[in-house]
């Protein structure tokens, strides 16, 4: 009997083994694409920097090697000081517009939903409008009003949502926010033209970019990313139990409407600070968790964690492609993932419409 029930054990577990497997060669896929999305975006610019050259001089400055040769004064400066930042940059924006999007497509059970959603994007969009029409000395402070402008956005959203009946779930929040949307665009468009000289610099930040990122960029929106981020990955378990509708979760012990309070308010977070840092940068959220679903997919067990790397590969290379393709000029960002998001996006409706 031993025997025959070993052979019999083996085979039952085999496709257990095999959906194991699956996840952790994902992940290590994903992480592969990530640092070849670095290297290489490190490496290609006006002044390129052969990969031997960039493993030695990152192999010299780790306490734990200490081998290698650095790079000259300059060819160092313009990797740690100019492209690294940016680089650095774009991988913590990219991996939180792909978590978000996947959050909110998750909690509104929509897959066309996107980060910008609930007013992030209008909200932002105004508070930069503010400070830009101030005059060029406020420059600085166009990240903080376009973070504190996009909070805005989801707080009226979200106030909205609930005086007008939230019980109903998912429908009405998306509803308010279209509402709330429109109105801070109306009033961005009002300060815009009163002030005709800030129409340059609102709309080349409205198109997006990292162009004038610095390591003080990265220190500023790090704490609100990694927040948001933890936040979500936690939850990634209660949003596969989302899935099946807020009467369901209910009955199962999941209290909905405060998981969705909190999916909520950590994808918002971390779309501001992306927004405050990057400008409106669009379509991440929705190509990469859809990618990701069809290479793992629907569980959010695993859609969040790998929307996390593959969206920072994705606007790394994103990024490359905008400071080279016209280079010495530079293409915004939101141009560029623009090109490859509103294809997908077709795509992914004329899909949708055959499978109905």
């Amino acid at each position: 009997m031993i025997a025959l029930r070993r052979p019999r054990q083996a085979v039952a577990g085999e496709p257990a083994v095999a959906a194991t497997a699956l996840p952790g060669r994902l992940l290590v896929l994903s992480l592969i694409c990530l640092m070849a999305a670095v290297a290489v975006s490190a490496a290609v610019g006006p002044v390129s920097i052969s990969p031997g050259r960039l493993l030695s001089d990152v192999a010299s400055r780790l306490p734990v090697l200490e081998a290698g040769t650095r790079l000259p004064e300059r060819d160092a400066a313009i990797l740690w000081q100019l492209r690294m930042p940016r680089i650095v940059l774009a991988t913590l924006v990219g991996a939180v517009l792909a978590a978000s999007g996947a959050a909110y497509q998750g909690v509104f059970r929509n897959p066309l939903a996107d980060p910008y959603l609930l007013g992030a994007a209008s909200g932002a969009a105004l508070g930069a409008t503010l400070v830009i029409a101030l005059g060029p000395g406020a420059g600085r402070m166009v990240p903080p009003a376009a973070f504190a402008g996009a909070l805005l956005g989801v707080g009226l959203a979200y106030l909205l949502g609930r005086s007008a009946g939230g019980d109903s779930g998912a429908v009405t929040l998306i509803l308010a926010g279209v509402a709330v949307a429109s109105f801070l665009t109306a009033l961005q468009t009002f300060v815009q033209q009163r002030d005709q000289d800030t129409f340059r610099g609102v709309y080349r930040w409205i198109l997006g970019g990292l162009g004038t990122s610095g390591w003080r960029e990265v220190r500023l929106v790090l704490p609100y990313i990694v927040a948001s981020t933890v936040v979500l990955l936690l939850h990634r378990r209660l949003l596969d139990v989302m899935s099946v509708g807020d009467p369901e979760a209910g009955s199962l012990g999941v209290p909905a409407r405060l998981v969705r309070l909190w999916v909520i308010a950590a994808a918002t977070l971390g779309t501001a600070a992306a927004v405050a840092a990057g400008g409106l940068i669009g379509f991440v959220g929705i190509i990469v968790p859809h990618s990701i679903r069809l290479l793992a997919g629907s569980s959010y067990r695993l859609v969040l964690p790998l929307s996390l790397v593959f969206g920072a590969a994705f606007l790394v290379l994103a990024d490359l492609l905008a400071r080279t393709v016209l280079s010495p000029a530079e293409l915004p960002l939101g141009v560029v993932t623009a090109f490859f998001g509103a294809p997908f996006f077709a795509v992914l409706l004329r899909s949708g419409a055959r499978g109905r």
